[in-house]
């Protein structure tokens, strides 16, 4: 069991990134950013809970679309956050549980912590009492007058850029705390209150990529720094199913007009099919037969977008992200060509990717084999997925 408490501190409102969504809330590499930061977290055998701090409007969207989807059982409480950091630290030192001994505060802004960075942080707590990371300054730093010219130039050797999380003795930062609002005090960090009531806080080494999203610009760093670490992978599908009479004829989410359609427990979507094998290959899981059984009387006649939409959230809850997808339909009859927009339209809505991101195409055998004697329609896709990084859950 571990002895540290997490406060997550996410209640801003990023008013410099000029967007109408918490910046938290924001997709960076297709993730919430605030996700990053919780997967770190949950994952540290250290850590025993999570206090997340929310905007007192953002409460709800906090616990449905990011703790309940992702299942993180760290997170213990969601408390709305207060006017100022200050006041939603305290809010969340308030609600830890009383079995802990450390406590760790973390911008929800800053998503490209690691795990190794973390426990460097908490052992030196361990050892000191109060710990913070920090990387040295790798700029000349000058003190600028009220009239705009430089009054000095300051020694950036001793110079550091101080980061999260900072970690402390709980009860000795509840202290802090306490006497900074009796006495009017406002700091900028946590480190900085603890410096003024309590004592000197150990710095330990940084990371220069852990950065804070402020501006529309460390988005762009952000996303950089994690497409230069994920991986691609590449999944294969493939599917076929028998033509019969007395059933309606389904590719892609599209009714065909036909004679005959497709046999199978579900609507037999062929094409979906392959694709939902394609993305479950690529991101290490089982097959589709696995996940959507015939046997289960929950998936008879069931739309096959709907398994493509489970499919969707089991790779991107993978921190995985479609790239592209590239598939074919094989069959003699009908001709699907008027319908192929349709399909990607559909396939796209069903995954919530651009459509550009879609490419089916249609081919015959030249009337060899089961598809040729039109005894059966086949379909094969293939996808590339990109994703996982140092912190991440797939590599």
């Amino acid at each position: 069991m571990g002895d540290t408490g997490v406060i997550l501190a996410a209640a801003g409102q990023g008013k410099r990134m000029g967007r109408p969504v918490n910046k938290v809330l924001l997709s960076l590499a297709g993730q919430p950013v605030i996700k990053y930061s919780l997967d770190v977290f949950e994952t540290l055998p250290d850590v025993e809970e999570i206090i997340l701090v929310a905007h007192p409007q953002e409460v709800s969207v906090m616990e449905q679309d990011i703790v309940k989807r992702y299942g993180y059982r760290k997170v213990r409480k969601i408390v709305p956050g207060g006017r100022e950091r200050q006041d939603s630290v305290w809010a969340g030192l308030n609600a830890l549980g009383d079995n802990l001994n450390l406590v760790a505060v973390h911008d929800g802004a800053r998503p490209l912590v690691s795990p190794e960075l973390a426990l460097r942080v908490i052992e030196a707590a361990r050892v000191f009492g109060a710990a913070c990371p920090g990387v040295p300054s790798k700029d000349t730093l000058k003190k600028v007058g009220a009239d705009g010219c430089v009054e000095a130039t300051l020694d950036r050797s001793r110079l550091y850029q101080i980061q999260t999380p900072q970690v402390f003795e709980i009860s000795r930062l509840k202290e802090a705390y306490r006497q900074a609002f009796a006495r009017g005090f406002v700091g900028t960090d946590d480190a900085v209150i603890y410096e003024e009531f309590c004592g000197p806080v150990r710095v330990v080494e940084g990371d220069y990529r852990n950065l804070k999203i402020t501006t529309e610009d460390d988005m762009y760093m952000a996303q950089g720094i994690l497409s230069g670490e994920r991986a691609m992978r590449v999944g294969n599908g493939y599917d076929v199913h028998r033509l019969v009479e007395g059933r309606k004829l389904i590719i892609g989410g599209v009714r065909i007009p036909f004679e005959k359609g497709l046999a199978g427990h579900s609507d037999a979507d062929v094409l979906v099919h392959a694709i939902c094998d394609a993305l479950l290959g690529a991101a290490g899981l089982r097959d589709i037969g696995f996940y959507f059984p015939d046997s289960d009387p929950e998936f008879h006649n069931i739309d096959s977008l709907i398994l493509l939409r489970r499919v969707g959230t089991m790779v991107s809850d993978l921190g995985l992200e479609i790239v592209n997808i590239d598939s074919t339909v094989i069959c003699e009859r009908p001709k699907i060509a008027p319908y192929l927009e349709d399909m990607k339209q559909n396939l796209a809505a069903a995954l919530g990717i651009d459509v550009s991101r879609v490419n089916i195409k249609a081919t015959t055998t030249e009337g060899l084999g089961f598809t040729g004697r039109g005894e059966g329609i086949a379909a094969q896709a293939s996808v590339l997925l990109g994703g996982g990084s140092r912190r991440g859950v797939i590599l």
